[in-house]
């Protein structure tokens, strides 16, 4: 296979590619030009720029010479994989290789994972592959347990089971449980939770054409999760550490949930269907109760939850909410080391009323279009009627920027990824 080399320059390129060119070739090299008085963010979009370019032109593979940084060779990679056919991608030799491969392996499998296709990711495949891939990371430091099917009901997961009962591909449940220790009774330190809807078509509250095409993405919370989760096994987790993942495919059919159902959860909250399409806080109102179950000390939520957060962000950041100030401040922090884009977005405990229902406790949204004004934040107000302690140690991630329908000058079409640097950081960190 032959590579083409890629460099980075502070020179200009010569005239005769073009005015303030950020490409320029010289044989089989590849120069990245970046401007000298730059900032480090600017520095790093033009290297994201340059490398949508370079995938453009369908290389076997490339090999990154000469001077990088740790970050420059990271945004190259990170918008240099298209989803089909991806070319190979060669580090410099040195002290960052081990770090960086280990996180491109997180990355991949995290994309690759949203981009399959929901007829060969069902409910099932999904937990199954999510499984597979951490007991090879983990190397015999994982239990774990499924409830398939009915077998939720009679446990008492009804979100998960409801929602996904209108498919003949059962719903499932997933609990993994990292435990490094080897004392059964260690604590644990962190509970995460992914919504793993691996198709979406709305329900009975049936989408259009155009918005069901993308909704292969709805599982995007569930390998985010998955993909952080591995990345810090990989480097090195010592922690207890608890995964629940709420799978399920909504479809329509005669045994579909419908609009005026009311859920009674394990908790005793009850919920007014008002909109099947809002069906994400309702498998992850599941994963919620099982973790707060764990006394976990913190716990992330992950999910493509809402049209509002990307109303909000512009599909740029991931929007963040939690009632515990500290744990949101340390989360963002967490992501800014991570160079990830966040955004808080606003979550009181008075947001809990803002879907109210003669019927229930609550509904699962507003009857309007997008579930009225402040979506985002009435969705995370839904969810935190599911979590212990008055919110203590949990940040929810509503991930705007989890996938791209189109490909832009710096990211490629499909799973972005974002997010799972900042979640295997939350669960390093001390």
């Amino acid at each position: 296979m032959s590579h083409m080399l890629v460099e980075l320059s502070i020179q200009p390129a010569a005239s005769h590619w073009g005015k303030k060119a950020g490409l320029s070739f010289q044989g089989n090299t590849a120069i990245i030009h970046l401007s000298a008085d730059a900032e480090e963010p600017a520095q790093l979009t033009q290297i994201q720029k340059a490398a949508r370019k370079l995938d453009g032109m369908n290389l076997d593979g490339v090999k990154l010479q000469g001077d990088w940084s740790a970050e420059q060779q990271w945004a190259f990679a990170f918008s240099y994989r298209r989803p089909r056919n991806p070319s190979s991608i060669e580090w410099l030799d040195n002290a960052d290789k081990s770090t960086l491969q280990k996180r491109y392996d997180a990355l991949c499998f995290t994309r690759d994972l949203v981009n399959a296709t929901p007829e060969d990711l069902s409910p099932e495949k999904l937990a199954e592959r999510s499984l597979t891939w951490l007991a090879e990371l983990a190397n015999g430091k994982i239990t774990s347990k499924q409830w398939v099917g009915e077998e939720l009901a009679e446990a008492g997961w009804i979100g998960i089971y409801n929602v996904g009962r209108g498919s003949v591909r059962p719903p499932v449940l997933l609990e993994v449980d990292y435990n490094p220790t080897g004392d059964p009774n260690a604590p644990v330190f962190a509970a995460l939770v992914g919504k793993g809807i691996t198709f979406d078509s709305g329900g009975y509250s049936i989408k259009s054409s155009e918005g069901m095409l993308s909704m292969k993405c709805d599982m995007g919370g569930a390998a985010t999760v998955v993909g952080g989760f591995g990345l810090a096994i990989m480097n090195g987790l010592n922690k207890r550490v608890k995964l629940l993942l709420c799978c399920a495919e909504n479809l329509i059919s005669g045994h579909a949930y419908k609009l005026g159902d009311v859920l009674t959860y394990k908790n005793g909250v009850s919920v007014e269907i008002v909109n099947t399409d809002a069906e994400g806080r309702l498998v992850l109102a599941d994963g919620l109760i099982a973790a707060a179950e764990t006394d976990a000390q913190m716990i992330i939520d992950a999910a493509t939850l809402t049209g509002a957060a990307v109303a909000a962000t512009g599909g740029d950041y991931n929007a963040l909410f939690a009632l515990d100030k500290p744990a949101l401040k340390q989360f963002i922090q967490c992501a800014e080391q991570e160079k990830e884009p966040v955004w808080a977005l606003p979550l009181e405990i008075w947001h809990q009323d803002k879907c109210p229902s003669d019927f229930a406790d609550t509904a699962n949204s507003r009857a309007q279009k997008g579930g009225g004004a402040g979506g985002a934040s009435n969705a995370a107000g839904f969810l935190s009627r599911f979590v212990a302690n008055n919110g203590k140690g949990w940040v929810h991630i509503d991930l705007a920027a989890a996938y791209n329908a189109s490909g832009t000058a710096t990211m490629p079409v499909g799973a972005s990824g974002i997010g799972f640097r900042s979640i295997a950081r939350a669960l390093l960190e001390d």
